[in-house]
């Protein structure tokens, strides 16, 4: 299964020119399995990377005893550390006493033990006789000097060491930190960055070796800062999670509940770090005692079960959320806090828009001005004087703080949206000091710290506007927008010209929907004769979004069915029918590239593309049962197809079933009436979504460039389009027969709801090919009108039409 289960990566040729250089990396060991080691070595094994995963050697039992049972508890972990459960047989366990010797077959080897100097140092010597003379060595830790670290190492063994700090989770967090020391060779550095941007996913920043270095550094600062600024306004932790949360482009958790998820221990051996090293201009931002309280009580956050949250059961039995009383150290009801300025901003889909609502309230009467007008500018001013300090400029500290902290915008970029002029003249206003540098834009004439659309940015160093630098191979749909144009665009889609002859479907409607705005421009632009298809010699559907979509409109199917109109939901579906079979048939090739959640109709306009170009985070699935519907956008006839072509034998046995078939159609019964969610890419190749034939791109900048990629491949490899097929072996009654089966025992053991029957016996119907005979020849357009029928029928339930209010309502499916 090791083949299978690894990603599928296409690498442009760029990728490999590199592969001769002579820095390679084929085989990776982490030295520490702790919480960051593990997943450091989890992800190298996404990455296809054999791992070797060592720690000390424990008092009594084996020896590899706390390899060994980090390593099991990394195969449970939450979110899932191993994107395909397979991969974890990629890891080899050992031990710091034994194996050592096994680092010389290692080209890169990553020190992850506890951040103490000394037993760093220590484990150290002893690895530096065990390394091949072209091996990197660097070390993970997230704030001790890298220099320092490796100050006892061999001359030559300190050409090859740096810092290389991951966030954790690695899998998920984009950001990885490297760190140089003035002896730190430039070739293996560059190595490291190259395979940490194309294997892992990364976006690699620069960060200068400094305390905490950037991310940590400045992150620590807002959160600490943030623990000051409440005590002293009187704020609540729930009031000032709400405040710190999506309304700033900070992630939804807010300050408290983020720091639960982080660890606390974490955040306190940052925090110590940074009032240790970092003599700065505000010192006296430090470890609030209350924090040292909890580190010493074991409330360390999630890991703990508690931290500033914990869950309890009430009277009743529920489940309640309470969270810590600073004042009194004991646990308390949490209350949902609200703030009426706040309510308001929120309504803009603009972080931008949201900061200028908020600063433009008065903070003398309004709390959540109040708390902004004393955070964000002592936020930008602290930043803004780590210029130069922590990094070469302030492009590096917005890239960090994005993918470090998951922040919508950088300190810089959020400080031009508030408006840096404005902000300034009321920093003055209000006594607070304004930073050297922000002086320095000001006076040069600037009035921004990005312009250009963000293409240039002011470098204090030289007083002037500078290019930022662009990696091509990290195009964004944006970046082809801006440099070839629109060809064609309505309120939901755009079509964008990528250069090469490639034009791009890009949707923009709120999450993705997909409306009869979306449906009928592709099927327009992919009519034979269209000027599209005269313009351009292949396509790609993708985004620079999040999400590639979360499915078809349920609000218009809802009103429509609302008002009755049956009319005009067998036409939409009809339209919707006709979108995937345009792209399937389209004589150019169309290549999606779907990326985060791509549920329901978009899992289903991709699965009708000639490829797929996934990225790693890919959590596709035909959800629409959750919504007492079923996929009725060539859905189900695709997963139908899938399923046959994976059956060994599709003719009939002696009572007239294909076994082999009857197995794949129930693989893919369950997938639909279940409305199974992958976990990654390589988990939609095992519900059948992608194909052995799709490839995966581990880093969502390059999705587009890749994917563009893949349809230019198609293109000059000659690509012919498919041509409907009429000749479907139909799985036929017997095999709809045992579904319902399934379903009946599913019902009788209470799994599973009354309409929950209705819907998967429907599901059971549409897969089998209808009331016919197994084996039966069937056409494409025979199983989309299946599709159609039984949607029409579900549309009509009264309990369907619950679901679908329940989900707009809530986000949640329901199942009555």
């Amino acid at each position: 299964m090791a083949v299978a289960s690894e990603p599928t990566i296409h690498e442009s040729s760029a990728s490999k020119a590199h592969s001769g250089k002579r820095f390679q990396i084929r085989r990776v060991a982490v030295l520490g399995a702790g919480t960051m080691g593990t997943r450091i070595a989890a992800h190298m094994a996404n990455a296809g990377l054999p791992v070797l995963l060592l720690d000390i050697v424990p008092e009594k039992g084996d020896r590899n005893s706390l390899a060994a049972q980090a390593l099991e508890s990394l195969k449970k972990a939450k979110p899932a550390a191993f994107a395909d459960p397979a991969l974890a047989a990629h890891v080899t366990i050992g031990n710091f006493e034994d194996d050592l010797h096994k680092l010389k077959d290692c080209d890169w080897v990553i020190e992850a033990v506890a951040e103490n100097l000394a037993i760093k140092r220590a484990l150290l010597a002893k690895v530096a006789t065990h390394l091949r003379a072209d091996a990197i060595l660097t070390t993970n830790t997230s704030g001790l000097p890298v220099g320092l670290i490796a100050a006892e190492l061999p001359a030559e063994v300190r050409k090859r060491w740096f810092g290389t700090h991951f966030f954790n989770p690695p899998r998920y967090m984009r950001l990885l930190e490297l760190i140089a020391t003035p002896e730190s060779d430039p070739d293996a550095m560059a190595a490291i960055a190259d395979f940490a941007d194309r294997k892992l996913g990364k976006t690699v920043v620069p960060a200068n070796d400094v305390p905490n270095f950037i991310a940590n550094r400045v992150g620590t600062f807002a959160m600490l800062n943030t623990f000051r600024i409440m005590q002293a306004q009187g704020l609540s932790i729930e009031e000032v999670d709400v405040l710190t949360g999506s309304a700033i482009g900070f992630p939804k958790t807010g300050t408290f509940r983020l720091s639960d998820m982080v660890g606390i221990d974490v955040l306190a051996s940052v925090a110590r770090n940074f009032s240790a090293g970092a003599s700065d201009e505000r010192a006296d931002v430090t470890l609030p005692e209350a924090i040292a309280k909890m580190v010493e009580r074991k409330w360390l956050g999630d890991k703990t079960q508690q931290g500033f949250y914990k869950k309890d059961r009430g009277a009743d039995g529920k489940e309640v959320r309470l969270v810590l009383d600073l004042e009194s150290f004991e646990y308390k009801p949490a209350v949902r806090a609200s703030f009426p300025s706040l309510d308001m901003a929120k309504s803009s889909d603009s972080v931008g828009a949201r900061l200028r609502a908020l600063l433009a309230a008065d903070p003398k009467k309004d709390k959540a001005a109040k708390f902004y007008w004393q955070m964000l500018p002592e936020l930008f001013a602290y930043a803004a004087n780590r210029i130069g300090e922590v990094a070469g400029s302030m492009v590096e500290i917005d890239r960090a703080m994005q993918t470090g902290f998951n922040w919508e915008l950088g300190p810089f970029a959020m400080w031009d949206a508030a408006g840096v002029a404005e902000t300034v003249a009321k920093m003055r206003a209000m006594g607070m000091p304004v930073p050297a540098a922000v002086e320095k834009l000001l006076a040069s004439g600037g009035a921004t710290w990005y312009r250009a659309d963000g293409s240039e940015f002011f470098d204090v160093e030289a007083g002037a506007y500078r290019p930022v630098a662009r990696n091509e191979e990290l195009a964004t749909v944006a970046s082809f927008k801006k440099a070839n144009g629109v060809f064609a665009e309505n309120s939901g889609i755009s079509l964008v010209d990528l250069g090469d002859g490639i034009g791009c479907f890009e949707f923009h409607s709120k999450m993705n929907t997909i409306g009869q705005d979306i449906v009928g421009f592709i099927r327009q632009q992919l009519q034979p004769e269209s000027a599209a298809l005269k313009n351009f010699d292949g396509f790609v559907i993708g985004c620079d979004a999040q999400n590639f979509s979360v499915g078809a409109n349920i609000m218009q199917l809802l009103m429509a069915i609302q008002d009755q109109e049956w009319d005009d939901i067998d036409l939409f579906i009809r339209a919707f029918q006709g979108m995937t079979q345009a792209i399937k048939f389209s004589p150019c090739p169309v290549v999606a590239a779907p990326a985060g959640m791509c549920f329901g109709g978009g899992t289903e306009i991709s699965m009708h593309a000639a490829l797929r170009q996934a990225h790693l985070e890919l959590y596709t699935g035909l959800v629409e049962t959750g919504v007492g519907i079923l996929p009725a956008g060539g859905g189900c006839k695709e997963m139908v197809l899938r399923a046959i072509a994976a059956a060994d034998d599709v003719k009939p046995d002696s009572r007239g079933e294909s076994v082999a078939v009857s197995e794949t159609i129930r693989n893919v019964f369950e997938t639909i009436a279940m409305a199974k969610v992958s976990t990654s890419a390589l988990d939609a190749r095992s519900l059948r979504i992608l194909e052995e034939g799709d490839s995966i791109t581990m880093n969502r900048d390059r999705l587009i460039t890749d994917a563009k990629a893949q349809a230019l491949r198609l293109v000059r490899s000659g690509y012919t389009a498919p041509f409907p097929r009429t000749d479907i072996p139909a799985p036929g009654t017997t095999v709809e027969a045992n579904l319902k089966l399934g379903v009946f025992l599913m019902r009788e053991g209470q799994y599973i709801s009354d309409h929950d029957v209705k819907i998967a016996n429907h599901v059971a119907h549409v897969l089998s090919g209808g009331s016919v005979t197994a084996g039966t020849p069937i056409s494409e357009q025979y199983l989309l009108d299946l599709e159609r029928e039984a949607f029409l029928a579900l549309c009509g339930e009264a309990k369907t039409v619950e679901r679908i209010g329940h989900t707009l309502k809530t986000g949640k499916p329901l199942r009555n």
